[in-house]
């Protein structure tokens, strides 16, 4: 949900910096308690981490170079655990996020300035909209009192159980998902005082448009070793920075992956050029697809002239947390995520291969990495 935010005055920000809330916030440490109540922590999504991947916000903090650098180094170690992380059930994933969370917040401590984690953490509330109302460090920093935090967690659970029923037709959902975007924003005005409506926007800072960020996903697993490559030597994703790459899983007697050949083949004919590269991840369903002859015939007869991996052991398969044969995925000239796709690009009218041939047209259009 995306609060609208009033216009920005700062007079605030040195007094919230001397009030204790936002140096408990950026300083809290994995042993540190929850930033949000235990009954409300499934409401209030984690917000950081993405953040803290876009170009967008990292020049809002005037990161330096040096500073770019140690944060992708950071993210070298934590992406993994956290990309993988978003196949567990609830119950696994959501201490996980709270663990990663808090120690990059400790990293940050050591690694930005005050005024970049300030201004970090303002961001932060943003991306929550209304939802920052569940923060603890947020209702320190207005003086919201225990009763109007539960006032607003009843609100934002009405708007959860409305959120499971929404109709399947793109337009009435669309509808139904901004009537209840309207109704939640509503609950906060109406759940603040005056004094606290007045200095909101102080708090929060001025408004940050998380909507039009380019980038907000980790880093792409470094492909596992393996004995067998077909078409190619073996690749690693580090080796093929600067270029944009498509990795997808298959099976080649799986049915949903053979139709989905056509479009690869087509990829690799027409993108190689451009320095687009198709790599596919070969992780066998069967025991005849865990032979490397028969991986080998398969690929011919279907004419999958581009690098192929023999994934026997699933390793690459682990690596990516991948759960479903076929997937997709673009990899940008930096070796971050930028899409994914599950099942056929084609299934039932869908036209999955354009939408990722847009990410990778505007992958193709950004600056080669230093």
């Amino acid at each position: 949900m995306r609060f609208q935010l009033t216009a920005v005055a700062t007079a605030l920000l040195g007094s919230l910096a001397q009030s204790g809330a936002f140096v408990h916030a950026q300083n809290a440490g994995p042993e540190d308690a929850a930033l949000v109540a235990g009954e409300h922590r499934a409401m209030v999504p984690h917000r950081l981490l993405a953040l803290l991947h876009a170009p967008e916000v990292q020049h809002e903090l005037k990161l330096s170079p040096g500073q770019v650098a140690k944060l992708e180094r950071r993210f070298a170690q934590v992406d993994g655990p956290w990309f993988r992380n978003r196949i567990q059930p609830p119950e696994v994933q959501l201490p996980e996020l709270d663990r990663l969370e808090a120690e990059m917040r400790t990293w940050l401590v050591k690694n930005f300035s005050f005024g970049q984690r300030r201004r970090l953490l303002q961001i932060e509330w943003q991306a929550l909209g209304g939802r920052m109302l569940l923060r603890n460090d947020f209702a320190r920093a207005l003086e919201l009192t225990p009763e109007q935090q539960q006032e607003f967690a009843a609100a934002a659970a009405k708007t959860d159980a409305s959120l499971k029923e929404l109709p399947q037709e793109e337009q009435p959902r669309a509808e139904a998902i901004a009537a209840a975007q309207r109704t939640e924003n509503e609950a906060v005005n109406a759940i603040l005082t005056e004094d606290q409506r007045q200095r909101f926007s102080e708090v929060v800072g001025k408004p940050f448009d998380v909507r039009k960020l380019t980038r907000a996903f980790p880093l792409a697993p470094e492909l596992v070793p393996v004995a067998t490559w077909y078409n190619s030597e073996p690749l690693t994703l580090a080796s093929l920075r600067g270029k944009v790459t498509l990795v997808h899983f298959y099976a080649f007697q799986c049915s949903n992956c053979k139709a989905n050949f056509a479009i690869y083949r087509r990829w690799h004919e027409q993108l190689a050029a451009r320095g687009v590269v198709v790599i596919g991840i070969q992780t066998p369903e069967t025991a005849s697809e865990r032979d490397p002859a028969a991986v080998e015939k398969a690929a011919k007869e279907t004419q999958l002239e581009f690098p192929i991996l023999l994934d026997a052991e699933a390793a690459n398969w682990k690596a990516w947390g991948n759960t479903m044969w076929p997937t997709v995925y673009v990899v940008d000239k930096r070796g971050y995520l930028r899409h994914w796709w599950q099942g056929e690009l084609n299934w039932q009218g869908a036209t999955a291969d354009k939408t990722i041939e847009q990410v990778v047209e505007a992958a193709l259009a950004e600056p080669d990495p230093e």
